[in-house]
């Protein structure tokens, strides 16, 4: 295997010279720098990325951590780091954890181990103590609202959302309102589940568990909610759902169930709740994305929390 004392006795240059091409040194001679290219062509040399990432201090690299790639909610905010690290040079490695401790410490050791010079995780099952610990060994970004100054963030306030939401349907005439969630841990999930809560209440109606419905973040999940929904002696008039594939299965599977009274909420604004006339709360995931990304490559000591609007869209199904 060549190495560049081969490829600078070859093109009749000093090592030095070789090294200063290979990094893409603005001054280096024409002549010197097509001699070492045609040197290194012939001896089909391939450059160690390894020792080019230990030489630069960085490998251009950022990871990200995202439980669902098939999921709209964070395909849509994957498209928008996409196009910022496009437009900065930079390339991703994408780490899917399915909501696995395991998986998601795979991805802090990465970042340990310089693998990444960043880490964006766009949501977590492990505790923040343990990510805190990895912040000696680069910058992590979250999405979500901590409070923490100590790692950067971007977010939408998902209380108020879900308060503004909840209100909607209540002002609508709405007190058998149901929850249709993904899961429910998680910060920002704890947050959407109380809002829900103090909407309730704060109306005298009493939460029951029973119009909450768990583990909703696909399409199909839609018709498994209103099967459930159906089975119940109490049914809610009402659904505020976490995400509009589910908000359009349980729309269709309403639709085919003759359930026309149902009122539905969805969260996200994806393309098919237009298409269905869904009513929805709309957020800015590509821009939560593109901010992101910005924020993971930034070399200021200070990290950055930043707040993003949303909107309430109402349209047929509300």
């Amino acid at each position: 295997m060549s190495n560049i004392r081969d490829i600078a006795r070859l093109a009749n240059v000093s090592v030095a010279t070789v090294s200063r091409v290979l990094n893409d040194h603005p001054y280096v001679r024409e002549d010197k720098r097509e001699a070492v290219l045609k040197a290194m062509e012939e001896l089909n040399y391939q450059i160690n990325i390894n020792a080019v990432h230990l030489a630069k201090g960085k490998t251009d690299i950022i990871g990200v951590v995202i439980p669902y790639i098939n999921h709209p909610y964070f395909s849509t905010i994957l498209e928008g780091i996409a196009e910022e690290a496009q437009k900065s040079g930079l390339k991703l490695m994408i780490i899917q954890t399915d909501y696995t401790a395991e998986k998601e410490l795979e991805a802090l050791d990465m970042l340990k181990l310089k693998q990444v010079d960043s880490l964006i995780i766009t949501s977590r099952s492990i505790d923040l103590e343990v990510v805190q610990d990895y912040l000696a060994y680069g910058k992590i970004v979250l999405f979500e609202e901590i409070g923490d100054e100590r790692f950067s963030s971007v977010f939408i306030n998902h209380y108020e959302a879900f308060q503004e939401g909840m209100k909607l349907l209540i002002d609508s005439g709405h007190r058998q309102i149901g929850y249709c969630v993904g899961r429910h841990k998680g910060t920002s999930s704890s947050k959407r589940k109380q809002a829900y809560q103090d909407a309730l209440k704060e109306v005298g109606v009493e939460v029951s568990e029973e119009w909450t419905f768990g583990e909703c973040l696909f399409l199909e999940d839609g018709k498994k909610v209103i099967e459930k929904m159906q089975s119940l002696d109490s049914q809610p008039t009402a659904l505020i759902v976490t995400n509009d594939m589910v908000a359009a299965g349980v729309f269709l599977e309403a639709q085919r169930a003759g359930l026309t009274y149902l009122a539905i909420l969805g969260f996200e604004n994806h393309p098919i709740s237009e298409a269905l006339g869904i009513s929805t709360i709309s957020l800015p995931l590509k821009e939560m994305g593109r901010m992101a990304l910005r924020f993971s490559t930034t070399n200021e000591e200070t990290n950055t929390n930043k707040e993003l609007s949303y909107e309430v869209i109402r349209r047929n199904t509300v």
